[in-house]
């Protein structure tokens, strides 16, 4: 893959040069996931009682939103949600404690991806030809613009509707919610995650259209299926009603369409390239037959 010193090399690695290769990268990996925990772990008022925290207030944007918009447009608060203030408890001795050291990695893990990423592209970016090399280092950003713009959607959209939605809901009027602060947190970061991950679908396929797995015709073949396959992703993302599943459903059809413009686009580049190449081809035959001839 690389040498030690980062560049490339025509030699066939063994198994252990590799692991060598890719020994440092870890290392600085993992000493940014520490240096990330740590810091998270002294910023626990900030991350916990107002990031985390924040969605089940109604004073959170989002909730402030959907509340104005429901003046504006009906002129009451059938949109105000998360309009109740509710406690939560913790059940067990180390509850607290083991939380606080799970939010703490989770959050260096969110802070690092980009450096992760980073880190990844640099051990195998040797392997790569100058071209490729070149073409492939906006990688990170990209992968990491994709992330958090998922993760951003999920947690000021996702999360404060699923909130309202399951702390609302009622099996019975003689059950009590007495809300575990594990299943609350749990709750915000599994959704805004889901989110991220959901949003990496246009590089997905645009990897696939390089490849020649996909093609943007086949995209629009499948159009109808993709929106039903979007449509029950949606569902297990978000609260089971109309609304918040429609808010989840546009962004995410946004997303498949935008995946078809650039599968598109690569195949354009790709038909181009083939006709170049066909080109380039022909011409050398001529030239070859020329000097037969002569």
């Amino acid at each position: 893959m690389s040498d030690k010193k980062g560049k490339s090399s025509d030699v066939e690695m063994t198994f252990f040069e590799h692991i060598d290769a890719l020994r440092p990268h870890l290392v600085r990996g993992v000493l940014a996931l520490i240096v990330s925990m740590i810091a998270a772990f002294f910023a626990k008022k900030y991350i916990i009682d107002m990031v985390l925290m924040g969605p089940k207030s109604p004073d959170f944007p989002t909730n402030r939103l959907l509340c104005h918009l429901s003046h504006i447009i009906s002129g009451d608060d059938s949109l105000c949600i998360n309009n109740i203030q509710f406690n939560m408890i913790n059940t067990a001795l180390v509850g607290q404690f083991n939380l606080h050291l799970q939010i703490s990695l989770a959050t260096a893990l969110v802070v690092a991806i980009p450096y992760l990423l980073w880190e990844l592209w640099r051990f195998v970016a040797p392997a790569f030809t100058a071209n490729e090399r070149a073409k492939s280092r906006m990688f990170v950003f990209y992968v990491s613009l994709c992330f958090f713009s998922g993760l951003l959607f999920g947690y000021f959209l996702i999360v404060p509707l699923s909130i309202n939605f399951l702390y609302g809901y009622t099996a019975s009027v003689d059950i009590v919610n007495m809300i575990d602060v594990k299943s609350y947190l749990s709750t915000v970061l599994h959704v805004s995650l889901a989110c991220a991950i959901v949003f990496q679908l246009p590089l997905l396929i645009y990897f696939l259209s390089r490849i020649g797995l996909i093609s943007a015709s086949f995209l629009r073949k499948y159009r109808r299926h993709a929106i039903v396959i979007l449509s029950i992703l949606s569902a297990i993302i978000t609260p089971p009603d109309l609304f918040s599943l429609i808010l989840v459903m546009l962004p995410l059809y946004g997303l498949y369409e935008f995946s078809i413009h650039l599968s598109a686009r690569v195949g354009r580049k790709r038909a181009e390239r083939e006709k170049a190449e066909e080109t380039y081809s022909r011409a050398a035959v001529r030239a070859e037959s020329s000097e037969e001839e002569e």
